[in-house]
């Protein structure tokens, strides 16, 4: 049985398949071509991340497959609900890269707490004619440690992002119309562990008690955070969206970073994605990664491995 990787799977996933007897294929294939790929080489299963589609019309037009999976957590580029209609397996990572996303969080906090986001970009400039200028312009950072953290959607990601803040020393209130209460163990490198109990709190007290607010939604036909949200939180305030681009409203944003609501915003997914606005792109008080949450070795070795699993598990 063969499987195509589209959008590429770790070698820890590929040995694993292969040890199951499958046939791997990690090439590449157009959008536009993926049809007439599958058909001809006959694939039983499709694994995607983020860049190919997975849409009624393909699945309609391939009898041959069997299996589709996404690396990952979201699966808004595949119609689920017509794919297990039609009697196809739809299969996905949930948790596998939940740590890697909720430290990525934490690298664009810590570098916005200390403006390292447009240091990084001065200091190649001036550095070495203004450095006195510059040490003077980055000399008022502050601490995340004392912080309130507040986490939209309090699922896996939502909270391993809980408990670093945790770690760091911040308190942690969320918000989630789903939970209204979770337990997190805090593990230790040692053994040692420290349980904390939540209670889900209105998103409106979340917006207007959090230091800092991060997004753990999946996509969404509305705005979760837009201007009536901006207007709710602290002057000073700064968010992270690392979830899903569209969940927050990316004019609103700009809008809110120019009246100085927000000190700053830290972007990992965008609206327009993948050709973000030049507004965003160049604005100085945006910290930028091109959706790279779950892209660590171990969170993409973690997620071949239990992508071969569930295969194996399903179709042999």
């Amino acid at each position: 049985m063969k499987i195509l990787a589209n959008d590429g799977i770790s070698q820890t996933g590929v040995d694993a398949m292969q040890n199951e007897g499958f046939e791997v294929l990690t090439t590449n294939v157009a959008q536009e071509q993926l049809v007439n790929f599958i058909n001809e080489n006959q694939i039983v299963g499709l694994l995607v991340r983020s860049a190919t589609t997975v849409r009624k019309d393909l699945i309609d037009s391939c009898p041959s497959l069997k299996l589709i999976g996404r690396g990952g957590v979201g699966m808004d580029n595949i119609d689920v609900t017509y794919a297990r209609e039609k009697g196809l397996h739809v299969i996905n990572t949930p948790a596998a890269s939940s740590e890697s996303v909720a430290e990525l969080v934490f690298a664009h906090l810590f570098g916005g707490v200390r403006f390292l986001y447009d240091a990084n970009r001065n200091m190649p400039l001036d550095g070495d004619t203004k450095f006195k200028q510059l040490k003077k312009n980055y000399a008022k950072g502050s601490e995340l440690r004392g912080k309130i953290l507040g986490v939209i959607g309090f699922g896996r990601i939502g909270q391993a992002t809980a408990k670093v803040a945790l770690g760091v020393g911040m308190k942690v209130i969320y918000h989630d119309p789903f939970m209204d209460e979770a337990s997190l163990a805090l593990s230790f490198y040692n053994g040692q562990s420290i349980d904390f109990n939540f209670k889900s709190l209105s998103k409106e007290d979340v917006l207007k008690t959090a230091d800092f607010i991060t997004l753990h939604v999946p996509a969404q036909k509305e705005y979760v955070i837009g201007k009536s949200e901006f207007d709710l939180m602290k002057s000073g305030a700064a968010i992270v969206n690392a979830a899903r681009g569209g969940v927050l409203d990316e004019v609103a944003l700009i809008n809110a970073l120019e009246s100085n609501k927000l000190s700053f915003a830290c972007l990992d997914v965008f609206e327009s994605e993948p050709t973000p606005e030049m507004k965003i792109l160049m604005h100085p008080n945006i910290s930028l990664t091109p959706h790279i949450g779950a892209a660590t070795g171990e969170a993409q070795d973690r997620i071949g491995t239990e992508l071969a699993n569930q295969i194996t598990a399903l179709l042999k």
